[in-house]
Formats: C-alpha cells, structure tokens, sequence
C-alpha cells in the first residue's frame, strides 16, 4: 500500500488507483506528507494550503481531510494514512 504523487501533473495514485484531489486537497495532502509522523495543526495546515492567515478554518481543514481519506484511503473509518489527534491536529503516516 503506498501513495504517490506527481507535483508535476498535481495527481495521486493511493494503493494503485488514481485518486482526483482537488487542488486544496492535494495541497493539504502534499504538505502532510513532506512531514511524515509529524502533527500539525488545522491553523498550520490552512496557512500553508492556502497562503493566508487562518480564520475559523477547523471546521473547513476537517471536511477537507475526510475527503482526503475518501479518496486514498482502503476503508475511510479507519484510516491509515491521515490520522487525527482530538484537540491537536493532523498526521500523515508514512509505512
């Protein structure tokens, strides 16, 4: 199992099927995994994908990562590349 991208084309390939992100998901999904095992904050996440201070963007960084896993992820309930940690933040888990 393993996930690719191509910052090239902005595509991903998750476990061997092409995955369409959009460009804030692909760039949300990016910065994650150029920090491997590393938690980040919604407010961390945003600013970066984004390029601007955050403003209330828990809610907009949550909706963002369940489609992430939607997307790469084998079984969504219970992933195992984007994890998230209650109060904390998000974590990218490289295998």
């Amino acid at each position: 199992m393993s996930i690719l991208l191509d910052d090239k084309t902005k595509s991903v390939c998750a476990n061997g099927r092409n995955a369409h992100l959009t460009p804030h998901e692909y760039g949300i999904l990016a910065y994650l995994m150029s920090h491997p095992n590393r938690t980040f904050t919604a407010e961390e996440i945003y600013r970066n994908a984004w390029n601007e201070e955050p403003y209330e963007c828990r809610p907009i960084i949550s909706v963002h990562i369940r489609h992430i896993r939607e997307k790469i992820e084998v079984n969504p309930s219970q992933p195992m590349y984007l994890d998230s940690f209650w109060g904390k933040g998000y974590r990218y888990n490289q295998y």
